[in-house]
């Protein structure tokens, strides 16, 4: 679906965006994935050590930098489950701002008390993420605010897409990355940039069986909106907003579909901790469960990105127990 112009733009905000965010050290360690396989098939981006703990903060701080110096003292207007806020606020601490962002009622009480502490305004907003976001933009537009969205922002995928970058430079032999998608801006722009200068590397998109709204879309070959049910994932929780820019990009750069369950992503995560002494959040989890239900017929060298590591201790508690 996404036409070859549009991919070379891509591609070109990319390496721009890797450019702009190089001053703020945010590359993340490959680290072999011994939980998984003890052949060094597999290996880990561990952007749960990012800064902020995920890697939102390439997108966000991507966005900001791009931002005039008065739009940001205005203040942005943003919208997350947790970790894309946590990313906006660092930016604007990092290159000076102010920002509000509206959460939906069903986010991780922890990772909005930790907006919170960053220095955000949150605004919660009854409803599904979805509408969080539509009541974020509409805001924006109201106080004539610069709308900073999780996904559905070229700014935003290109600097989700630094990650590419890093990985064919720490990897160079790599075969095939496995990614949680959510709203497809980590996705779309990793795809983006390695396949740019590696088109045979496999990008198998991963999923929790409840939430599934970018798979769905990709199927119909438009935005459709689903239902889902609560997961382990809620970073990648949530339906598209309508237009976005992502859908297109997962659907021509994604090569393999794989959806999980709650139980095997609670036990990825259990498996992270315990065997490789990381800790990872659900979406992190989601990459994992998605590697083990493809390791059959895994490619030679692969990378599961961990994707972040934001979570409470009593879900770290519950899921070592589980």
């Amino acid at each position: 679906m996404a036409s070859p112009p549009a991919l070379v733009t891509l591609r070109e905000e990319i390496a721009a965006a890797a450019e702009r965010l190089a001053p703020y050290a945010l590359r993340t360690p490959v680290v072999p994935a011994r939980a998984l396989d003890d052949d060094g098939r597999a290996w880990y981006k561990c952007e749960n050590l990012q800064r902020t703990g995920s890697f939102k903060i390439r997108g966000a701080l991507n966005k900001i930098l791009s931002l005039p110096a008065e739009a940001r003292a205005r203040g942005v207007v943003t919208s997350s489950t947790g970790n894309h806020g946590l990313a906006v606020a660092e930016a604007l601490r990092l290159v000076g701002g102010r920002g509000t962002i509206v959460v939906s009622a069903a986010a991780s009480p922890y990772k909005v008390a930790k907006l919170a502490k960053a220095g955000l305004e949150v605004v919660t907003h009854d409803g599904d993420p979805m509408a969080a976001e539509l009541a974020a933009r509409a805001l924006g537009e109201r106080d004539g605010r610069v709308y900073v969205s999780p996904y559905n922002d070229l700014d935003v995928v290109a600097g989700q897409g630094t990650l590419g970058v890093e990985l064919l430079d720490q990897i160079p032999e790599l075969d095939a990355v496995y990614v949680a998608v959510g709203g497809g801006g980590l996705a779309a722009g990793v795809a983006a940039a390695v396949k740019g200068a590696r088109p045979e590397v496999r990008v198998v998109g991963c999923w929790p069986e409840h939430a599934t709204a970018m798979l769905a879309s990709i199927r119909a070959g438009e935005i459709v909106e689903v239902e889902e049910e609560p997961t382990l994932s809620d970073g990648t929780a949530g339906n598209l907003e309508p237009g976005s820019v992502t859908l297109p990009f997962c659907a021509a750069l994604i090569d393999e579909h794989v959806t999980v369950s709650e139980a095997e992503i609670a036990r990825a995560m259990r498996d992270v901790a315990l065997g490789d002494k990381l800790v990872v959040e659900g979406a992190a989890g989601v990459a994992v469960a998605g590697w083990r239900a493809r390791a059959a017929r895994a490619a030679r060298t692969s990378v599961v990105i961990l994707c972040g590591g934001n979570l409470g201790a009593d879900l770290l508690a519950r899921t070592l127990a589980a």
